[in-house]
C-alpha cells in the first residue's frame, strides 16, 4: 500500500521509473538503469543532436560511424568539416552538422573540452537549445531539468486530457511535464518518458493495456487517447522544380561544388544547381546536356522536383562552378540524400549509353 502522503505525481513518477528499469530501450549512447557506469556527456549530446527530427532506427548506424571516427569531444573538434559533413550525408537537417563542429569546438576552448552541467552554460553553446540543453544536463549529469520532445507532449497530452490543439498547448504540456520531473533520477525518468511514448504510448494505437500509467491517465478513461494530441490541419506544402547538372570527365572524375555554408543543404558537397534553393544560374560548362530523367524530394517546407542533366566532357574542360574529383576523392555516400538521387539516376544514364 502507498503511504497516504504521496502525492499522485509521485505515484506516477515512481510507476514509470519501476517500468522503465524493467523495460528500457537498448540504445548505444545509455548507460542502462542502475548502471554503474555514468552517461558520458559527448554521447548523450551527440546522440541528441542527431535524434532531432529522426528516428533512434535512423540514427543508430550514424551514431555508431561518428563514434568509432571520432570518440570524444577533441577528436570531433579537430575534425574537418568536409568530412564531418560527409558522415553526416543522408541524415538531414545539415545545420546540425555544422553546429555540431561549432559546438565541439566551442566547449574546447571554453571549457577545457569538458560540457558544462549547467543548464544556462550549455545553453550558451552554439547549437543547443532548450531540449538539448535540458535533455544532456539531466540524463548526462543528473540536474532536475525538464525534458520536453515529441513523445513527452504526446504522454503529458493524453496523461492529463489536454485538448488544447498544438503548437498552442507546448506551454501547458511543458508545465505538466515540469511538475512531475522528480529531483531524483531525473535522466532515466526523461528518457522513460521518450521510452513511453516511442514504444507504447504511440502516436496511433496506443499500446494503453501495457502502460504503467493506464489508470491515471485521463484520455484512457476519456476514450479519447486515440485523438489526442490535437494539431491543427497541416498547410500544404509547395512545389518547387530546378535542375541539376552532371558531368563527368574523361577520366571518370565528376564536377562537385560545397554549397555556402548557410541555407539549404549548407556546407555539403553536391552537383551545381538551379532554380529550386533561390539561386539561379547557368550550367557550369558548355556541353552537350541530355536529360535523362527528374529525381524528387520532400524538404521541411516544399516538394521539390529536380531535373537531371548529364554531359561526358573532355579531359581539359573548363567550368565555371565547383571542381572535378576522382573516386579517390570522391564518395556518393558522401552526399545528402537529394543529390545522391540525382547522382544514381545519372550515374545509371552515363554507364548504360
Amino acid at each position: 500500500m502507498r503511504d497516504a502522503d504521496v502525492k499522485p505525481g509521485q505515484m506516477m513518477t515512481a510507476d514509470l521509473l519501476v517500468w522503465y528499469d524493467a523495460h528500457a530501450r537498448d540504445l548505444p549512447w545509455r548507460s542502462p538503469p542502475g548502471s554503474s557506469v555514468p552517461p558520458d556527456p559527448y554521447r548523450v549530446w551527440l546522440s541528441e543532436v542527431m535524434l532531432q527530427q529522426t528516428t533512434v532506427a535512423a540514427v543508430r548506424g550514424y551514431f555508431d560511424r561518428f563514434t568509432k571516427r571520432w570518440p570524444n569531444i577533441a577528436s570531433l573538434a579537430a575534425a574537418e568539416d568536409g568530412a564531418v559533413m560527409a558522415e553526416w550525408a543522408g541524415l538531414g537537417y545539415y545545420a546540425r552538422a555544422r553546429n555540431l563542429l561549432s559546438c565541439a569546438r566551442a566547449v574546447m576552448a571554453r571549457h577545457g573540452g569538458n560540457f558544462p552541467a549547467d543548464l544556462a552554460a550549455l545553453r550558451a553553446l552554439p547549437g543547443i537549445g532548450p531540449y538539448t540543453a535540458a535533455a544532456v544536463a539531466a540524463i548526462a549529469f543528473g540536474r532536475p531539468e525538464t525534458v520536453v520532445d515529441g513523445n513527452v507532449e504526446r504522454v503529458m497530452a493524453r496523461l492529463f486530457a489536454v485538448q488544447t490543439p498544438q503548437p498552442a498547448a507546448k506551454p501547458e504540456l511543458t508545465a505538466l511535464a515540469a511538475s512531475l520531473t522528480p529531483a531524483g533520477r531525473p535522466g532515466d525518468y526523461a528518457q522513460a518518458v521518450m521510452d513511453l511514448g516511442a514504444t507504447i504510448c504511440t502516436p496511433r494505437n496506443p499500446a494503453c493495456v501495457l502502460c504503467p500509467l493506464t489508470e491515471v491517465c485521463r484520455a484512457r478513461q476519456l476514450g479519447i487517447q486515440g485523438d489526442l494530441p490535437r494539431k491543427l490541419a497541416k498547410a500544404t506544402k509547395p512545389a518547387r522544380t530546378g535542375t541539376v547538372w552532371l558531368a563527368r570527365r574523361a577520366d571518370g572524375a565528376l564536377l562537385l561544388e560545397r554549397r555556402p555554408g548557410h541555407g539549404l543543404l549548407g556546407g555539403t558537397l553536391g552537383f551545381p544547381g538551379d532554380g529550386w534553393d533561390g539561386a539561379s544560374g547557368a550550367a557550369p560548362l558548355s556541353a552537350d546536356w541530355r536529360h535523362v530523367g527528374q529525381v524528387h524530394h520532400t524538404f521541411t517546407h516544399f516538394h521539390l522536383t529536380l531535373a537531371v542533366k548529364v554531359a561526358e566532357v573532355p579531359q581539359n574542360a573548363i567550368t565555371s562552378r565547383g571542381e572535378f574529383q576522382g573516386s579517390n576523392l570522391f564518395s556518393p555516400r558522401g552526399l545528402p540524400t537529394l543529390m545522391r538521387k540525382a547522382h544514381d539516376l545519372a550515374f545509371g544514364a552515363i554507364t548504360t549509353r
